[in-house]
């Protein structure tokens, strides 16, 4: 089966025009209505001559033949209804992150080659400030969500856009070559558009493919599927990867993705408030950046929660401690801890339940996923207790745009396969389980020895009194590198270093043990919960 975004939509919407697709404070938005808005959008785009200019099959994997569409959004029914119809005028949309400042911006929309922005209107200002030194910004929509914002030079508002504009499906021959584009978080480095086919992230990534059932093959299988759809609220912010595919794997299994009334920061009250008002029954967070908060929030008020049977955490693992809190306050809940990338879509899985044992680290691996070997030359076999590469091959992006370099060193063609291999350091472990163990990027090497960052930071979260904890390398005339960690801790509490390392030593060896501890009243974090890691090294040197 091959498949294109904008036709599997209106494919759902065909099978249950009435179900809601969309539940964002009092919005309720069926499945028709998002079809008529989504279209309206994509009818807009195709009218100010946006679409597809080059077919793909003349162009190379780090190259686009369609024009770019910027969501620069927070959560809302707009931020979905943008990534469909751009999709449904065969043009790209991508995320950006609404903490940038102004010089982050500019390296951005320059980088994507931006033709229209859909933008906040409370996001204006900055806006602004970058527009003179965009060339080829053709359509600006701003959405209101600050009635004092005026509408930026030559913008439009994007309800009366979308209502002057025509609801007939788009004059356009949808193709699954068409382009889905989705930038990294850039906490390592600069952010890289990563572009994949759309039939190839729907199987990696958005709902194409089920565990134990494999990868749909027909349409008819796909509207099988969803004849009943999940109620899932993914409370991260959409323009950070997880949170967009958990919606989409959603809506392309006929479900009804919900939103929080406040999209604008983490607030843990109105997440479960939410979820008990409209009966959720997965939830996405990232990590413990929203886990803790979630947890505290249970332990000074009652909800009734039997709705939510999964806990979904995506682009940050969950510790144990937190894991099994959770499942001693929500006994009838799953959790499912969801590796993966960019570069890669789901990878691989870990599921904890009461009562069926709780850990962290190991992963079972999806069809396609591997551990190659340090030198990229072999796939390694279970149980060869080899530190390799994270991989997988088979349904991977083309390329990042514009990076010929970059694309081929991530995409390598190993004896005839080409694979994704984003920077993850595991190991295959003997029951065909993998050992995931962290970026390589934030990998210390201290005197000859590689410690992985996120395996100490585990092992500091498992003292009671720690809230949050990074860890990065630097600079040590004795061990070339040296461990430090800037912590984190809860209200209240007193804990010093000596208790700190004495805990973390019951998971580690000692010469993984930082060398130094930072206490911080905040840790720095991207909307979406994952480690600054720029932020943490600049700590480090600091202190």
């Amino acid at each position: 089966m091959e498949c294109n975004l904008a036709l599997l939509h209106e494919a759902i919407a065909a099978a249950w025009p009435d179900r809601e697709c969309i539940v964002w404070k009092d919005r309720r938005l069926t499945y028709r209505d998002v079809t008529d808005r989504s279209r309206r959008l994509a009818n807009l785009l195709r009218s100010r001559g946006l679409g597809a200019v080059t077919d793909r099959a003349g162009l190379s994997g780090w190259e686009s033949g369609q024009d770019h569409v910027g969501l620069y959004l927070y959560n809302g029914n707009e931020y979905l209804e943008g990534m469909l119809g751009a999709f449904k005028a065969r043009t790209v949309p991508f995320n950006v992150n609404y903490r940038y400042v102004k010089e982050e911006l500019l390296y951005l929309f320059s980088d994507a080659r931006a033709r229209a922005v859909i933008y906040h209107a409370s996001l204006a200002p900055t806006l602004a400030q970058i527009l003179p030194q965009l060339g080829g910004v053709e359509l600006l929509l701003q959405v209101n969500d600050d009635p004092g914002q005026p509408l930026l030079p030559g913008a439009m508002d994007y309800e009366a856009a979308l209502a002057a504009s025509s609801p007939q499906r788009p004059d356009a021959e949808w193709s699954p070559d068409d382009l889905y584009m989705l930038y990294t978080g850039g906490t390592t480095g600069m952010p890289k558009g990563v572009l994949w086919r759309q039939t190839d992230v729907y199987f990696a990534a958005l709902g194409g493919s089920l565990p134990g059932i494999g990868e749909h093959q027909s349409m008819d299988a796909v509207l099988s599927m969803a004849h009943r759809g999940t109620r899932t609220l993914p409370s991260a912010p959409f323009m950070h990867g997880a949170a967009h595919w958990a919606a989409f794997n959603t809506m392309n299994n006929g479900g009804t993705v919900i939103l929080q009334s406040d999209c604008k920061g983490l607030d843990p009250d109105d997440i479960w408030s939410t979820v008990e008002r409209e009966k959720a029954e997965a939830l996405l967070i990232v990590g413990d950046a929203f886990a803790r908060p979630l947890l505290d929030q249970l332990a000074s008020k009652k909800y009734d929660l039997s709705s939510l049977a999964l806990l979904v955490s995506g682009g940050a693992v969950l510790n144990v401690g937190l894991k099994e809190a959770l499942l001693d306050r929500l006994p009838g809940m799953m959790i499912l801890d969801n590796i993966g990338s960019s570069e890669t879509g789901s990878q691989a899985v870990n599921i904890s339940a009461r009562g069926g044992g709780v850990s962290t680290g190991s992963f079972m691996p999806q069809p396609g996923n591997c551990v190659l070997s340090a030198d990229l030359s072999r796939v390694l076999d279970p149980g060869s207790d080899e530190i390799g590469w994270f991989a997988k091959a088979g349904r991977v992006p083309l390329g990042y745009l514009g990076d010929q370099a970059k694309t081929e060193r991530t995409f390598p063609v190993i004896d005839g396969v080409r694979y994704a291999v984003p920077g993850d350091r595991a190991r295959m472990l003997a029951d065909g389980m993998i050992e995931v163990l962290g970026r390589d990027s934030v990998t210390i090497n201290s005197g000859g020895e590689k410690i992985f960052a996120e395996e100490v930071e585990q092992a500091l979260k498992r003292h009671d009194d720690v809230y949050d904890a990074v860890v990065v390398g630097r600079a040590s005339e004795r061990w070339g590198q040296e461990v430090v960690a800037i912590v984190r801790l809860r209200q209240g509490a007193r804990c010093g270093v000596d208790q700190l390392l004495e805990e973390a030593a019951r998971h580690l060896a000692r010469y993984k043990l930082p060398k130094a501890v930072i206490f911080r009243d905040e840790i720095v974090r991207s909307p979406s919960g994952k480690a600054d890691y720029r932020w943490a090294k600049a700590q480090a040197e600091q202190g």
